[in-house]
């Protein structure tokens, strides 16, 4: 098989049968053998009926619904474990993202050699202070945090090597930095192409301002995990270490100015620098144990399934 397409979606009935229209077109005349992965992140509408009449119009077409909204990453995730395709095509299903961008992107990963290309919406048609002007923000606190150079990390429109996507874990809201975890997972050829945003056509968008906060924090996460996610130990303990050290420098002054330099003078218990002491090795041996907690906890965790599946469509 040529290509999956995975799209994870939430509420988005009007828009289903065009997209599904659309990509079969670009399929059929490129001369592409297919599958369209829809996955149902908890929809309230009609969507999944719409989504069941499509996979029996189309057995290309296949479907996962999810027994509540679990979320984006957690939807991407199920559609990786199932796609067959040797390239896949990842967008989001609200009509902004356009399917005619897909043969080329194909041809990115299969002739050129690309592990992984993300579209980059270079003129977008989203409001400019709800959304672009904190996306651009974001864009370039990413890459100065992850070395990875990208316009757009948020762009819903991208292409992976099948090897890509089976190995890396997309969880919590990581979505945003599937080419950060390609990259911290070996696959460092990465490329970009513009693509053409397309504004919305059909309902509301699902995403508000406070996508670009959990961003953030997520990239904090991100950035701890791909340099320490292995090794807790070797940032707990280094803190830990210069706490102590701050600790044992100061108790070892007192003791000095106490017995050999000062011996008439105040109680040590009265000075500031006995509680600098003793904050700053409380401290220090609090960082140990959360060093030695992490690593426990890593080498007796178990993988947990992050999410529950109510139905499938047309897999064997």
């Amino acid at each position: 098989m040529n290509i999956s397409v995975v799209i994870p979606l939430l509420n988005e009935e009007e828009s289903l049968t065009e997209l599904h229209d659309w990509i079969a077109k670009i399929m059929q005349s490129n001369h592409f053998l297919y599958e369209i992965i829809f996955i149902d992140d908890g929809s309230t509408d009609s969507s999944w009926g719409i989504i069941s009449k499509l996979s029996i119009k189309n057995k290309s077409v296949k479907g996962i619904r999810f027994l509540k909204n679990f979320g984006k990453s957690q939807a991407l995730h199920a559609g990786f474990e199932k796609a067959n395709g040797e390239v896949v095509i990842t967008m989001d299903a609200d009509l902004q993202d356009n399917p005619d961008e897909i043969p080329e992107l194909y041809n990115m990963i299969v002739k050129d050699g690309f592990d992984l290309v993300s579209g980059w919406k270079k003129k977008r048609y989203d409001s400019v202070i709800s959304k672009n002007l904190p996306s651009k923000l974001f864009n370039w606190a990413a890459r100065k945090t992850s070395g990875v150079k990208l316009n757009d990390f948020n762009c819903g429109l991208k292409a992976y090597k099948k090897e890509v996507v089976k190995n890396i874990d997309v969880n919590g809201e990581m979505h945003r930095y599937i080419p950060v975890l390609s990259k911290n997972a070996g696959f460092a050829k990465i490329g970009e192409k513009v693509v053409q945003h397309q504004a919305r056509k059909y309902g509301k968008t699902k995403f508000g301002i406070d996508r670009f906060i959990h961003g953030f924090l997520d990239l904090i996460t991100i950035w701890f995990l791909s340099r320490f996610g292995k090794r807790p130990m070797h940032l707990f303990g280094a803190l830990g270490f210069v706490m102590f050290a701050i600790g044992f420098c100061f108790s070892f002054y007192l003791g000095i100015d106490k017995l050999f330099l000062n011996t008439d003078g105040r109680l040590i218990t009265e000075r500031p620098q006995f509680y600098i002491a003793l904050s700053t090795m409380i401290i220090g041996s609090q960082f140990f144990i959360a060093g030695f907690l992490g690593e426990i906890i890593l080498r007796t965790k178990e993988d947990k399934k992050r999410y529950a599946i109510k139905n499938k469509l047309n897999f064997i």
